[in-house]
């Protein structure tokens, strides 16, 4: 195994000779392995003929968030991702896959190129969080993410998320209010990195693997509640396994996107409005609750959403 298991006390065998043997916290540190594969290697690993595209028309080209054409099993599509770097150095180039302002609005850009000319959308996300800093505050960084979530979810074309590794915040949902979202079984997607958590909840960041186990931020937590579609085993995880990994997930991928294209027409009007119908649907029904003395009275769905 690696040094994770090692610093947990057992191997890779044991940690998995039963369903849920990985806590939350082993699962973030797996996440977060510098030797994972990244969004590029998914890309290359799954399609060819990619042809990144640069630039937001506005600023300059972000390297944290990287997008563009390529040819995925005879289809053209549209992909983006949260690109993190190979190396110390590459990592300071991507500033560690955070994306700044830049970044979304380039993303938001070829999202709608995407819709422009009817090509579906496969994004990577693989991020602690959006650039937090004052440069990007000035730039427009929440306007930048709010915008790119609003493309998304009205995008005429159908698209696929994946949860590589590390799912932060609205860095992270920026591409990722998709019809289909998938996790690998190591990533973990949160509002919060289990630090910030800590930091807020008991003012020590120390207790953030209290905190992540807290935090239900696990592939199969966030299946059980509905919010995960589909999650990609990870017999041996992704970073001893790059190959075999990206080839599952391109499996997955190509499901849902065969899925969605055969429920949902894009040729015309009427199947375009179904699609975004049923995203929407997907999206309110996230975080719904109900009350016992509601449920006795039979209240629709849609009246008990927050």
């Amino acid at each position: 195994m690696t040094d994770l298991a090692a610093d947990a006390g057992t191997t890779h065998a044991e940690a998995t000779a039963t369903e849920g043997a990985l806590s939350a916290w082993d699962r973030v540190r797996i996440a977060r392995h510098p030797e994972r594969p990244h969004a590029l290697a998914y890309i290359h690993g799954l399609m060819s003929e990619f042809v990144e595209l640069h630039g937001d028309r506005a600023f300059g080209d972000d390297r944290a968030l990287i997008g563009g054409l390529a040819n995925f099993r005879g289809r053209t599509v549209m992909a983006l991702g949260h690109q993190k770097g190979e190396n110390t150095r590459e990592n300071i180039e991507r500033n560690f896959g955070m994306a700044r302002p830049e970044g979304y609005r380039k993303a938001e850009r070829l999202l709608r190129h995407a819709g422009k000319f009817g090509f579906p959308v496969v994004t990577f996300i693989d991020t602690p969080g959006a650039e937090p800093n004052i440069a990007s505050e000035e730039r427009g960084q929440a306007t930048a993410i709010a915008e790119s979530l609003i493309m998304m979810a009205n995008l005429r074309v159908p698209s696929v998320a994946v949860v590589i590794g590390e799912g932060g915040s609205g860095g992270a949902l920026a591409i990722g209010v998709a019809d289909r979202i998938v996790m690998l079984e190591n990533a973990i997607y949160a509002v919060a990195s289990p630090e910030a958590c800590a930091a807020i909840l008991w003012k020590d960041a120390a207790k953030a693997a209290d905190a992540a186990e807290t935090m239900r931020i696990t592939a199969r937590e966030l299946a059980g509640l509905g919010i995960v579609d589909a999650i990609v085993p990870e017999p041996t995880p992704a970073h001893e396994a790059a190959n075999a990994t990206i080839q599952a997930t391109g499996e997955t991928i190509a499901r849902l996107l065969d899925e969605l294209l055969a429920t949902h027409s894009i040729a015309d009007q009427p199947g375009v409005e179904r699609l975004r119908e049923a995203r929407y649907r997907k999206f309110r029904r996230i975080g719904a609750w109900r009350q016992e003395e509601q449920r006795a009275h039979n209240l629709p769905d849609d009246d008990l959403a927050l």
